[in-house]
């Protein structure tokens, strides 16, 4: 049988694509969770075996982690939802906290212009308006299926049964159990020593969901729950009322969507600084053909190192509340913008970010984050990242009501030029207004495959989310990874100041860092901390799904 040169060139090209990864992670048939921790994913699974969907699973999950995940699972703070509905409708919600009405740009300022140490960071003047409760009823009022009663009732069960504390549970509490003590009292829940084992239990909480699963959103925004919570605040010095919570409103976006060869990406658009940020690296790094290079290798690191340093530059520049800040994104985001940002890239030495605008800024931001990655029986996907800002927030706890409030306004520029608790020092577009939404680098993300869903995927991380959301996506795709597989491999990140590659204990040869170090490239040297903990799901060629729960923290994947 003779073949035309075309069809023996496509059919060689068939033959040389690699079998999609073998799964490692836990693998189900119709549905899955992945969350921080597995009390949360359970709920998610138990309302899915109850004929609920993603977004049903969204309310259920999320409320399971202010329960189980303290640190970061919340109903005090906010967080970004990105959707893709099974008939390929996507979309995103923004629920990130926002500044109260009394707030100004000098508002953290002394009498001499000064910032204020502590006052964006620690207590009730650094508490912003919550942003949780009202995006999870804006979710489950346009998509949710389930009686809301129906979804919170096993999250209070959970309340009351209490949650066994982790050995890294324990560990965190005891590590800002003096800070919690210094701005609450002795009187408080955590007062107590938690060790691995124990049981946390919050019954002021129950009583709090009990009345949010009876009233609905208002009670969190206008009825019992507003008036305590206003109080509160307001009585420990606080800038947030009862009219702050009565105004809040959770804001519908559009994602930012974009190519990366065969994937289209759906990820967070501002005022979260993920979705632009990643979508400047992909199409910085597509013209060089990753994928031909070793994961990991020194050129793979190289050509990523150098799209990380270019697109943070522009991201603190430019980027904020876009109901506040016009941000240019047809600029930022056009390919001839983005090819003029790779000509000074060179495989023989490194770029120094010097010479890579824009202004002198640095970004660090909480690590203190937690995401979940849902897909439903359905064929819906959800991808939610949520935060209280700092470790435990503000580490102002309302025992009244059961959970931590946020220090979200440290991620404004108090003062623009000055680093804030993390380094980071904002720009002009990040500055402090009544009613703003702060930028974060939150970057809940849905990946599609030759037009078919095939990652969820987010991680907690400050700074370095964005980066790690990216090579979770590379280490899938360009190097067929398993979901796994992916999720475990070791990270690095570069931030575009301070000038320095940051590598995970561990994971890298000094080998590989003499090869970096010989062009140039500058590493941090001292002890590095894990770089996000990515909870992701993957779509399996025959339909069933692979869960990603990564091994740095406490997280875990259930399907059934």
């Amino acid at each position: 049988m003779k073949y035309s040169l075309p069809l023996l060139l496509l059919l060689l090209f068939i033959n040389c694509k690699p079998n999609p990864a073998t799964p490692t992670g836990e693998v189900a048939d119709k549905a899955m969770v992945v969350s921080a921790r597995k009390e949360a994913s359970q709920i998610g699974v138990e309302i899915l075996k109850k004929g609920g969907n993603a977004f049903d699973v969204m309310v259920g999950t999320d409320l399971a982690l202010a329960v189980a995940y303290p640190f970061a699972g919340n109903l005090g703070g906010g967080g970004f939802m990105v959707y893709r509905q099974s008939n390929g409708d996507v979309g995103a919600l923004d629920y990130r906290e926002k500044a109260p009405l009394a707030a100004h740009r000098d508002m953290y300022l002394d009498s001499t212009g000064n910032v204020i140490p502590g006052m964006s960071t620690v207590g009730a003047t650094a508490v912003a308006v919550p942003g949780t409760l009202a995006g999870l009823f804006e979710v489950h009022e346009k998509f949710g299926t389930l009686p809301i009663e129906e979804i919170i009732a096993p999250v209070i069960e959970l309340v009351e049964q209490g949650v066994e504390v982790t050995e890294k549970q324990a560990n965190r509490l005891e590590y800002y159990r003096e800070q919690i003590m210094e701005v609450n009292g002795d009187n408080t829940l955590f007062y107590t020593s938690c060790k691995a084992g124990d049981t946390l239990r919050y019954s002021a909480l129950a009583n709090t969901l009990k009345r949010i699963a009876k009233n609905g959103r208002d009670e969190f925004y206008n009825g019992e729950t507003a008036k305590i919570l206003a109080k509160f605040i307001q009585d420990k010095g606080g800038f947030v009322t009862e009219e702050d919570l009565a105004s809040y409103e959770a804001q519908w976006r559009q994602p930012v969507i974009f190519t990366y060869k065969d994937l289209r990406i759906i990820s967070m658009s501002p005022p979260s600084s993920g979705g632009v940020t990643m979508n400047q690296i992909f199409k910085m790094i597509e013209p060089y053909d990753i994928g031909k290079y070793d994961h990991n290798s020194p050129e793979a690191i190289q050509l990523l190192t150098e799209a990380f340093r270019r697109s943070y530059a522009d991201r603190n520049f430019y980027l904020g509340d876009p109901d506040f800040v016009d941000i240019p994104l047809d600029v930022l985001l056009s390919g001839a913008y983005l090819k003029e940002r790779m000509d000074t890239f060179s495989w023989d030495q490194a770029t120094l970010s010097s010479e890579v605008s824009h202004g002198e800024v640095q970004i660090a931001e909480s690590m203190e984050t937690t995401h979940y990655s849902i897909v439903d029986g359905f064929g819906n996907a959800v991808s939610v990242t949520t935060t209280l800002n700092g470790a435990y927030g503000s580490k102002l706890y309302c025992d009244e009501l059961g959970f931590f409030l946020n220090n979200e306004m440290d991620d404004f520029s108090s003062k623009p030029g000055v680093p804030n608790m993390f380094g980071l020092t904002g720009a002009e577009a990040n500055s402090i207004a009544a009613e703003k939404r702060m930028l974060s680098s939150m970057t809940p993300t849905i990946v599609e495959k030759d037009g078919n869903l095939w990652l969820v995927v987010g991680t907690p991380g400050g700074s370095t989310i964005i980066t790690a959301v990216a090579q979770t996506i590379l280490n899938a795709y360009e190097f067929n990874q398993s979901m796994q597989d992916a999720v475990n491999a070791p990270r690095f990140h570069h931030q575009w100041l301070p000038d320095l590659i940051i590598f995970e204990p561990g994971g890298f040869s000094g080998d590989i860092k003499d090869r970096l170090k010989a062009k140039g490239y500058q590493i941090n040297e001292d002890r590095t901390p894990v770089i996000g903990k990515v909870d992701a799901i993957r779509v399996l060629p025959d339909g069933r799904l692979e869960g990603g729960a990564d091994p740095r923290g406490d997280d875990t994947a259930v399907g059934y």
